[in-house]
């Protein structure tokens, strides 16, 4: 078992070190420069998911609306894992359509999309990336193996490949999630104006200060 472990625990570093490649570090600098410009501009974050994605797409909902490292006004994030929703329009239309319907609902232009899937193949999370661009929101994928039937198609979009099981994908996914909400906070929230209102003048010229990639 020891054996057994310690190869599993190699497997998940050599896993983690994908956010090290320059493609990984871009897209984390240019989602958190995404969603600071949401929040600052008064918009908000969808995040969906199935199964672990879904548990991550709370978390990632959890940190925002919550706190992660600083203590600061709330920001608007909502994961769209209401289970009186998701079993109405599941019984009612189909599973497919559970995330795309509370899009529907919520979404607004200027509004931001993410969708999680470990092998891009989600029917439901295909369904959302539509409803989500035809509502004119912008899209970040979280994503493994090869990307699956929606690499390429979000604004912004991460792939963590050589893996199999999701459970690798998912810890990754989970890391680069917690990078940048530390990066957004960075961008949102000096030490010294932590309960300030956002100004989005403000998080342009941090944006830019830092190196804008959008």
């Amino acid at each position: 078992m020891q054996t057994k472990l310690r190869d599993a625990i190699e497997d998940c570093i050599q896993a983690t070190t994908q956010l090290k490649k320059p493609q990984s570090m871009q897209f984390m600098m240019a989602a958190a420069q995404l969603l600071a410009k949401c929040f600052s501009s008064g918009k908000k974050v969808l995040i969906a998911g199935n199964g672990g994605s879904l548990c991550d797409a709370m978390h990632f909902a959890e940190e925002l609306t919550g706190f992660f490292r600083r203590k600061r006004r709330a920001l608007p994030a909502i994961a769209l894992a209401d289970p009186s929703h998701l079993t109405c329009v599941g019984n009612d239309v189909g599973f497919d359509q559970v995330f795309a319907r509370a899009i529907e609902a919520y979404g607004q232009e200027g509004d931001v999309f993410i969708g999680i899937t470990t092998s891009g193949k989600s029917p439901n999370i295909i369904q959302a990336f539509q409803t989500a661009q035809d509502l004119n929101m912008q899209t970040l994928a979280f994503l493994g193996k090869d990307g699956g039937l929606l690499k390429g198609v979000a604004d912004l979009e991460i792939i963590i490949d050589g893996f199999e099981t999701s459970d690798r994908i998912q810890e990754v996914h989970m890391a680069a999630i917690h990078l940048i909400i530390e990066m957004v906070e960075n961008l949102l929230f000096a030490d010294n104006i932590s309960h300030q209102h956002i100004n989005a003048s403000d998080v342009n010229d941090a944006i830019q200060k830092n190196g804008a990639l959008l």
